[in-house]
Order: C-alpha cells, then sequence, then structure tokens
C-alpha cells in the first residue's frame, strides 16, 4: 500500500472495465461457495457503479460493511411492518444489503485494504441478520398484541429458527478453525474438498440438488418466503400464514444442520 492508502491503484478508477478487472478477479467470480447466487446472477453486475459511487468519497471497506450491517437489520426490523408492504420492504433491502456486500470487498480490493477486521465484520453481519429475520418471523406469525402464554408458542418457535440458522452457519467455520488448529492448509472453494467421500451420504447431498430446502436460510431467501406467506395472508390471514412458514422452516432448518454436519463429517474438510 502507498501513502495516499489507495493501495497500488490510483484514488479512484478511470472505467468500470478497469474498476472489474481489479475489483472482480476471476478468483472471485468463480468462487463455488462464497458466492451468493444473486451476486453470480446479476448483483455483480451492478456492484462496480456502487463501488464507483463510494470510491469517490473516503468510506473504507469496513465501512461500507458496517453500512451493509445496517442494511441487514433493518432488513429484519421491516417485517415488524404488518401485513405485506413489511414484506416487500424486507426483500428489496435484503437485495440491497447483498449488493452492498458486493461493494465492500471491492473497495478493499481496489485499495489494498483487505483485512482480517473486514472479514470478521462481514460474518458479524450475515450471522445477525440471518439470526433477526426468524426471530421476527415468529414474532409475525404471533401477532399484535401478543397473548400471553399461547402466542409466545411463535415467538420461541422463531428464537428456535434462528439458533438452528446460527448454528448450521457456524458449521463452516468450526471446519476452518479446526484445520487450522491442526495445521493444515485452508481450504480451496472447490467441490472436490466438500463433497462427501462416503457413498450414503453422497447420494443423499445429490438428491438434495433436486429439492435445494437446505439453501432456504439465507437473509434473501428467508425475505422471499415472508413475502410469498404475506402473498398469502391476503386471502387466509396474515398470522396464519406466517404461522405455517414459521412450522414448516424449523423441522426442515434441524434437516439442514443434521444433514450439513453429516455431509462435513464424510469429506475430506476434516481429514488430515
Amino acid at each position: 500500500m502507498d501513502a495516499s492508502g489507495t493501495g497500488t491503484h490510483g484514488a479512484h478508477p478511470t472505467s468500470i472495465a478497469e474498476l472489474r478487472a481489479v475489483a472482480q478477479p476471476p478468483e472471485v467470480r468463480g468462487r463455488r461457495n462464497a458466492e451468493h447466487w444473486t451476486a453470480s446472477l446479476y448483483l455483480r453486475n451492478l456492484s462496480p457503479y456502487l463501488t464507483w459511487l463510494l470510491l469517490k468519497t473516503s468510506i473504507s471497506a469496513n465501512g461500507v460493511t458496517g453500512l451493509m450491517i445496517l442494511v441487514g437489520w433493518s432488513t429484519a426490523f421491516a417485517l415488524l411492518i404488518p401485513g405485506i408492504w413489511g414484506a416487500v420492504l424486507a426483500l428489496i433491502l435484503g437485495q440491497l444489503q447483498m449488493l452492498v456486500d458486493c461493494s465492500d470487498g471491492e473497495v478493499a480490493r481496489w485499495r489494498g485494504t483487505s483485512s482480517p477486521a473486514g472479514v470478521f465484520l462481514d460474518k458479524v453481519g450475515h450471522y445477525t441478520t440471518e439470526a433477526l429475520i426468524p426471530i421476527v418471523l415468529g414474532i409475525r406469525a404471533a401477532g399484535f398484541p401478543f397473548q400471553a402464554p399461547a402466542d409466545y408458542l411463535w415467538t420461541t418457535l422463531g428464537v428456535t429458527l434462528a439458533l438452528i440458522i446460527v448454528l448450521n452457519k457456524a458449521l463452516n467455520d468450526m471446519v476452518h478453525v479446526a484445520r487450522a488448529n491442526a495445521g493444515l492448509p485452508k481450504l480451496t472453494d472447490t467441490h472436490g474438498e466438500s463433497a462427501p467421500t462416503h457413498g450414503f451420504v453422497s447420494t443423499l447431498r445429490r438428491a438434495a440438488r433436486f429439492v435445494p430446502f437446505h439453501r432456504l436460510y439465507h437473509s434473501v431467501e428467508l425475505t422471499m418466503l415472508a413475502l410469498l406467506a404475506a402473498i398469502v395472508g391476503l386471502f387466509i390471514g396474515d398470522e396464519l400464514a406466517n404461522r405455517i412458514l414459521v412450522v414448516a422452516l424449523v423441522p426442515l432448518a434441524f434437516l439442514a444442520l443434521v444433514g450439513h454436519f453429516v455431509a462435513i463429517m464424510a469429506s475430506k474438510r476434516v481429514r488430515s
């Protein structure tokens, strides 16, 4: 990094093409697990324009990650607005969070300021957002005002769903911690290292591609499901629709957690 704090590049790119070349190298666009499908589908096409604007300011890459965290929390809190409009706002904010999430890394790569602190803050953003959304889904299922003790069932299910989702996310980080403590090299983001080596588990994993319910627990998918429930709620009632959603998500999340654990233990990721 040079004395101006702009790394090996200028303070601002001269074109979007130049920005893409530096901020979106092939190893970023080709990541199998680190890229959400919305990023691969369209957000990486839009993010350089946001990054272009951010680079005109003095905001740091970690500052952009801080914005991502705030947008993520706002996504969850938007669901406190009853009915379809809260779900619509949450869906929009969920997409915005992912867009800002693309830009924070691009700012860091352009300025040469990537750091463990940025990775840590990124984890904080996704963990907290994906814990808050199911908690608020439980509140939506309970309705306002709460009636004790019956409505506490729904808030408890929301918290339970949040816990399962966080544990599922933590499994991947546990793998990296375990390998680091064992002195093993960092994993590459390839299919071979994550694929189960046992025949039965491998078969189940292939079957899950046809019914990918294990992918329902990212903030983007959760906001989409919240909107779907809100649309259904126009016909059967908002509380009932949200209760059906929460009741369906909890056992599926637990099954995804167990399957994820078994897949890790059956893969090369935890083999020396």
